[in-house]
Formats: structure tokens, C-alpha cells, sequence
């Protein structure tokens, strides 16, 4: 797709990958309303089912490590043997899912409805990150900001339509929301068509050859151990907020619930603004100066959050949305020059990790909050963006030589 994008002679085809490109992108979005729905209905499921703090960790831990333990084996094996109607039926897993969470008798029956959406997830995202690398035409930092901001803006909305639609209507109404599963199904299976078209031409990107000369293999291990250790500190951090931002709310403030759900949708709307800048820095001046910068940069205000009144909490949690969010496309473009030619594998480690440090997140610290109270929870991850002085350490790789790799 590089060529097809460089070329003068092809303005139909560029025309066709930035069509893809928006189709995978608005794809994210709807898959990612589906998963936020998950998280913003928390406060009936915890009402109506009488759940404490680490049973609702339990939930999300579910449908994290679903995904997290599948999205990597998917990628290792779609890189392999190209499955281009993968993501279609993914979104069925999902609706499923949805559904049953919607008439759930129990506590268990809660935990197979979010792995189904696991199940979902796990299967999207490899794929449509590969197609997004496809269809980016060498400007690979931002195809992946556009493909992540399609999903970080799905998960902002997450929050508001629990509170105007959810909320007042009670459980069942998560239902509806298949609506937009079966709407993705039709968006992914265009998608798929083009994608098989690709492949068909010979235009799926190839296997590298070898390793870049300015990585050997202990440099990208050494690498890749400090990038998790990135992910770590991002996704623990945000399970804090995620999860239990609406709880430290209407603890600390007495705030309403839908009160809360807004204050959670103003720093989902800013991770998602983080999140489109992030890429296109990062093809201008280097992701490795991206990721330090907006790891390490969060912490004055992750430092200050817990003392603040309600007015700078709102402040700085979009300040640390913003900030921290620009970090994942930059990470995952980082590990995808790093070892080239294995999109799939790649995008599903780090998705994978992404989902699974944020389940066993939001499980440690659930149980934290029953022990202690949910204001420590937020002290001491506080502390969490300082792991990012470790990204000094990466291997720096220029802009040019990183689009180059494919």
C-alpha cells in the first residue's frame, strides 16, 4: 500500500485506502462503545447484584484477560494465514455478549457475557490494526493515532450513553446496544472485501527479511522489556481512572452518579484528543520522544489529583487524559519498526498487554479500595508515571529510517 499511496498514477486507490482507513477507525469506535459499556454500567450491576469492589474488579479483569490472552495467538496466526473475514464475526461475539449481560441472572453469568466481548475484542484488533498499517501509505504513526482515536472516542461515549440511555432505563437496555455490533458487522465486512482484494493482489505487506541494522535482537528485547514496562505504568494508572474514577467521586464529593459519568466522559474525550496527536508527532520527531514525554510527563498531576478540590479534579484528569493517552501509538508503531513484518503479532501483544495490565489492574486495585478506601488507591498510583525515566533507555529510531522498515 506504500507504493499504491506514492504514486501520482493511483489517486483512486489512495482515495480507497483513506476510505479504509476512516471505515477501520469509525470500526474501532463502535467496537469500543460496546467494551466502555462494561465499565459505565458498574455502578447498577454493583447496586442490583450487591457487589463489592473486588467482584467488580473480577468483571473487568474477565474481560480483559480474555482478550489479553487471545489477541496475541490471533496475530501470531493471522499473520500466518490471513482469515479477511475475521472481524465481522468478531462483532457477533460481542453482541452476544451484550445481550447476555442485559438479562444476566448472576454474578456468573455477568462474567461469561464480558468474556464473549472479550472474545470479541481479542479478534478485532490485530486485524484492523494491520489493515490501518495497509492502508496508511508509509505515515504509519498516524494511521495507528487515527485507528486508536477511533477507539478511544468509542470509549468516551461509553460513559454518556450509560448515563442517558442505561441509567435511566435500567439493564436491559444494554441490549440495544447489539444494534451497533450488527451496524460494525456491515462497516468490517466492506472492509474485509478490500482486504482480500489486497491479499489477493499481492499487496499484504511480507515478512521481513531481517531485522533492521540499527537493532540487533538483544537491543529490541531490551527495548520491548522497557516498552511493557511502559504499558504497565499507562494501563495501571488509567484502570484507576477507568474504572473507579465515578466511585472516588461520589466518595470524596458526594457527586451524583450521573454527575460522575460526565466527569468520566471529559477524560475519556481528552485521552481520545491525546491519542490522535500522539502518531503524527511521533513520524515528525520520534516516537521514542513521545513515549518520555508523555509517560513521565503526567506525573505533577497525577501527583497533585488526590488533594485537589472538585474543580482541579476535573482539570487535571483531563490534563492527565490528554498527556498520557498519546503514549499507546507511539509504543506500538516503536515495537512494529522494531520487528518488522510481523503487524499482527505485534498489534496483539500490545493490545493484548493494554487489556491485561488493565484487568490485573483493575483487580489489585479493587481490592485495595475494600481494604483501605478508594482515595489510596489514587495516592498511591500516583507515583505509577514515574516508571516513565525509564524510557531514556530506548533505542532511538529516526522517523525515516522507522517508515522504512516495511
Amino acid at each position: 500500500m506504500s507504493a499504491i499511496a506514492a504514486s501520482p498514477a493511483t489517486g483512486h486507490a489512495r482515495r480507497a485506502a483513506l476510505g479504509i482507513l476512516a471505515a477501520v477507525s469509525l470500526s474501532h469506535l463502535l467496537n469500543d462503545i460496546l467494551q466502555s459499556l462494561i465499565p459505565a454500567v458498574y455502578p447498577i450491576l454493583k447496586t442490583t447484584y450487591r457487589l463489592d469492589f473486588g467482584q467488580i474488579g473480577l468483571i473487568t479483569l474477565t474481560a480483559q484477560l480474555t482478550a489479553s490472552f487471545l489477541q496475541p495467538l490471533v496475530g501470531l496466526y493471522t499473520d500466518r494465514s490471513p482469515k479477511h473475514y475475521a472481524m465481522p464475526i468478531s462483532m457477533a461475539s460481542s453482541a452476544a455478549g451484550l445481550i447476555l449481560l442485559s438479562i444476566a441472572p448472576g454474578f456468573s453469568a455477568i462474567l461469561f457475557a464480558v468474556a464473549l466481548v472479550g472474545v470479541g475484542s481479542a479478534v478485532f484488533h490485530p486485524e484492523a490494526s494491520r489493515i490501518a498499517r495497509m492502508a496508511s501509505g508509509g505515515r504509519h504513526g498516524l494511521a495507528q493515532s487515527l485507528f486508536s482515536v477511533g477507539g478511544n472516542t468509542g470509549s468516551s461515549m461509553g460513559p454518556l450513553l450509560a448515563a442517558f440511555i442505561v441509567l435511566p432505563r435500567g439493564q436491559r437496555s444494554i441490549g440495544w446496544f447489539s444494534l451497533v455490533a450488527i451496524l460494525a458487522m456491515a462497516l468490517l465486512a466492506w472492509v474485509s472485501v478490500w482486504y482480500k482484494a489486497c491479499s489477493t493482489a499481492g499487496s499484504r505487506p511480507q515478512l521481513a527479511r531481517g531485522m533492521s541494522a540499527a537493532t540487533s535482537g538483544r537491543r529490541v528485547g531490551f527495548a520491548m522489556t522497557i516498552l511493557i514496562a511502559l504499558l504497565f505504568s499507562k494501563y495501571f494508572y488509567l484502570a484507576s481512572l477507568t474504572n473507579y474514577y465515578t466511585f472516588f467521586l461520589i466518595s470524596k464529593f458526594h457527586v451524583s452518579v450521573e454527575n460522575a459519568q460526565l466527569h468520566l466522559f471529559a477524560f475519556l474525550a481528552a485521552a481520545a484528543i491525546g491519542t490522535l496527536a500522539g502518531g503524527p508527532v511521533g513520524d515528525h520527531i520520534g516516537r521514542k520522544y513521545v513515549i518520555w514525554g508523555s509517560i513521565l510527563g503526567v506525573l505533577p498531576f497525577t501527583l497533585i489529583l488526590p488533594y485537589a478540590n472538585l474543580f482541579w479534579t476535573g482539570v487535571l484528569s483531563v490534563l492527565v487524559g490528554l498527556i498520557l493517552a498519546s503514549a499507546f501509538s507511539a509504543i506500538l508503531v516503536y515495537a512494529q519498526d522494531l520487528v518488522p513484518g510481523r503487524v499482527g503479532t505485534i498489534s496483539g501483544v500490545f493490545f493484548g498487554l493494554a487489556f491485561g495490565l488493565g484487568g490485573v489492574g483493575a483487580a489489585v486495585l479493587g481490592q485495595l479500595a475494600d481494604w483501605t478506601s478508594i482515595d489510596l488507591v489514587y495516592r498511591v498510583c500516583a507515583f505509577l508515571p514515574a516508571i516513565g525515566l525509564l524510557a531514556a533507555f530506548l533505542p532511538k529510531i529516526p522517523p525515516a529510517e522507522a517508515r522504512s522498515l516495511d
